[in-house]
């Protein structure tokens, strides 16, 4: 059985999100591979439609029930602490493509038919913003009145779903397995009572005071990393009283389904972000470390209908001809929701402006499906601007459309376009699709969506598939904007003066996509579901430990087998014990642990390796990088490391980058300099630096290097005292 917020991809009026291909081409393989397959969801409004479009018909359940509220008061200003609202849950049964649906209705599973998810900005002031929780509770009153003899329970998003694990588990006692499709924020919370109040409805227990975090750690770093983290969306800001969510999920969940091996990698260590050290000091990392054999990686694919459309004979000449643009040009195509930080779409939109406005002779395809409540005139003036300047080069769609009209742009462009930023993207479908028409892809170094080998050379590693530009995790960053044009120039020189090699990329991104199928992915669930049901074990994989830095759980054996893959895992990982552990006896193995610790920015790594005895390599300086000199009021920083990209400073008592909080520091040769009211002797300053990886694609890095291929795009943030024993001073 299927437990989904949105599954509608049957239908583009039903559909809202890539979640919703997910959920469907997964029940339906299912289906055919036999098993018995139920869906539970929302009917979001849209009743009336279900009926007259595809014949749903009532059903005899009925549920009357109290939804009990309980809210926080200092979010919910103004309203009683408790409102108690009665709520009557109707169902309506539909068999389409072998699979059972079931649409859920009620009072607020009805609300927002337009957008089907509330607003994050209705907390506070309007309870819509709960219908989600809602549909929780009423999923799991359904499902123990109407299908309590399903074997398992498929779950979507565990922001979703986190009461359904440890309710199910109570009874009827059917064991659920959770789909994290979407990277919300690991140490998002909800607020306690309310959870309590809810799994008290539902007749299930849990002691939540085990997910509770430690107090907070006192001094500059862990103060600048509170305060700066929320813009980065990897950590929401706290809340007294709440708890964390996905901690319920990793802890009662039978199984964890991620659909990319690098998702499953990045949400286990955020490695390689500005969110890494704090992540490490949070209890949900200690609940995610003991439950790390219930995840796996079930996939993620194109969806079959798309894979067997048939491109016609000279359709992208007719087609972009019939939009008024140059065929004999290379086309540039993006198409996502509208999400103009998450998809990267405003700083798109600005690297698209700067290479018109600078003559660049290219067509460009944008599709960004606005929500029903938004009108074209509500976006940002810039993405306006840009549309109407360059009418000749460019067409921009803001409207939801099928499959098949997206089909038509997808297999018209040369180049395809998907700068996503914050991590937020796993799988990428909209990628995927582009890609199995050979666009060849200009994309986001991602963890989650290093499986379609834009990350890799294109000039030297075969299986390079395109282009890659930077992780982002700002709301408007100029770097990722810079890189996106130059990238853009690049395939546009490419496109011109080297078709051999843009055939040949093309021809790799469609065979890369094309690999990506749906019956695969079944296969890899279908084979976990096996072994829930059975209750089996998943051993934990020596290499996985260490890649993920979880040393703890090696043996003496693993330890001597791995010495050299430990080493460069916790030089990159900024762990001097155990990387000094590995390195003991073979300076070999130090050196190149130094190397690997010095260009990642990790000091401590090279001051340990430093003092051990018998060092025979020539090592570079790791002290004195810090200086500050006082003038005239003002302190006068200048930071030395060759390798950096970008830094910013931080002093913890400012409130802007003008004062000194996040401002950026400028480039001067192998320093970065800047200025900052003063005095700041004996005040403590934090730097965030942003390090260049060592790729031949030229991303960047904002944090340390990862240690698996393909190199990731990491931010380094470290707390820099001004005393004599810091090692940046």
């Amino acid at each position: 059985m299927t437990f989904a917020f949105e599954c509608g991809a049957f239908d583009p009026r039903l559909m809202r999100s890539g979640t919703a291909a997910l959920v469907w081409n997964s029940a339906t393989k299912l289906a055919e591979r036999g098993h018995t397959v139920s869906i539970v969801t929302p009917a979001h409004g849209h009743g009336r439609y279900l009926r007259e479009r595809y014949g749903a018909r009532a059903t005899a359940f009925a549920d009357e029930f109290r939804m009990p509220f309980v809210l926080d008061p200092a979010v919910w200003r103004g309203l009683p602490s408790r409102v108690d609202v009665p709520l009557r849950t109707g169902a309506l049964h539909m068999r389409h493509q072998g699979v059972d649906l079931y649409f859920l209705s009620n009072t607020y599973l009805d609300k927002l038919h337009e957008t089907f998810v509330p607003d994050a900005e209705a907390e506070g002031h309007d309870l819509s913003f709960f219908k989600e929780l809602v549909f929780q509770v009423a999923g799991v009153r359904f499902i123990r009145q109407v299908l309590g003899a399903a074997e398992l329970v498929q779950a979507y998003e565990p922001h979703q779903h986190y009461l359904l694990p440890v309710a199910l588990r109570s009874a009827p006692g059917i064991p659920v397995v959770s789909t994290v499709a979407t990277n919300v924020p690991i140490n998002h919370k909800v607020h306690r009572p309310q959870v309590e109040e809810l799994l008290a409805l539902l007749g299930a227990e849990a002691d939540l005071d085990v997910y509770a975090d430690p107090p907070e750690e006192p001094g500059a770093l862990h103060e600048v990393l509170r305060r700066y983290l929320p813009s980065t969306l990897l950590d929401p800001a706290g809340r007294p009283g709440y708890v964390n969510y996905h901690s319920l999920v990793l802890e009662f969940a039978s199984a964890v389904d991620f659909l990319t091996q690098g998702q499953n990698d990045y949400c286990a260590t955020f490695a390689d972000t500005p969110f890494e050290e704090r992540f490490r000091r949070l209890t949900v990392s200690e609940v995610l470390r003991r439950n790390a054999g219930k995840a796996f990686v079930g996939g993620c694919a194109v969806s079959d209908s798309w894979l067997r459309r048939e491109v016609a004979k000279g359709h992208r000449r007719d087609f972009l001809a019939g939009l008024g643009l140059d065929p004999s040009l290379p086309t540039f195509y993006h198409s996502a929701r509208y999400a103009p930080h998450h998809k990267g779409q405003l700083e798109l939109f600005q690297a698209v402006g700067r290479v018109l406005d600078e003559g660049l002779e290219a067509n460009f395809l944008i599709r960004c499906a606005l929500p029903g409540t938004m009108s074209q005139q509500e976006l940002p003036p810039c993405l306006r601007e840009v549309t109407e300047k360059h009418k000749n080069r460019l067409r921009a769609d803001w409207e939801m459309v099928d499959e098949a009209t997206l089909f038509d742009y997808a297999s018209a462009a040369d180049f395809c376009v998907f700068p996503s930023k914050f991590e937020m993207d796993t799988f990428l479908i909209a990628q995927g699709e582009a890609m199995a028409c050979g666009a060849v892809p200009i994309a986001t170094l991602q963890s989650g969506t290093r499986h379609f080998g834009h990350a890799f050379d294109w000039a030297e590693q075969a299986e390079a598939t395109g282009f890659a530009v930077a992780r982002s995790f700002r709301p408007d960053d100029d770097l990722l904007r810079d890189r996106l044009a130059e990238r853009i120039r690049e395939a546009a020189h490419l496109f011109r003066h080297d078709a051999d090699t843009c055939t040949r990329l093309s021809d790799r991104a469609g065979r890369t996509a094309r690999q990506l199928t749906w019956d695969a992915a079944t296969r890899l669930r279908e084979e976990r579901f096996r072994r829930v049901l059975a209750g089996a074990v998943v051993p934990d994989d020596p290499e996985t430990l260490i890649r993920r830095g979880w040393y703890d759980g090696l043996d003496e054996e693993t330890w001597a087998a791995h010495r050299e893959l430990i080493a460069s895992s916790a030089a990159a990982q900024g762990r001097p014990r155990e990387c000094v552990r590995a390195c003991t006896g073979r300076p070999d193995i130090a050196e190149a642990a130094f190397r690997t610790a010095y260009r990642a920015a990790r000091f401590q790594v090279c001051e340990a390796l430093l003092d051990m005895p018998g060092r025979t390599w020539e090592a570079h300086p790791v002290g004195r990088r810090l200086r500050v000199r006082e003038r005239g009021g003002r302190a006068e920083v200048a930071y030395h490391f060759p390798h950096a990209e970008r830094v910013e400073l931080f002093t913890p008592g400012a409130d802007s980058p003008a004062d000194g909080f996040g401002q950026p520091l400028n480039r001067d040769g192998d320093a970065f300099r800047g200025s900052v009211p003063g005095p700041l002797r004996d005040c403590p300053m934090v730097l965030l630096i942003t390090l260049p990886t060592a790729a031949s694609s030229g991303t960047r890095s904002t944090r340390f290097r990862s240690t698996e291929p393909p190199p990731c795009a990491v931010r380094r943030l470290r707390a820099a005292q001004r005393s004599a024993a810091s090692s940046d001073r």
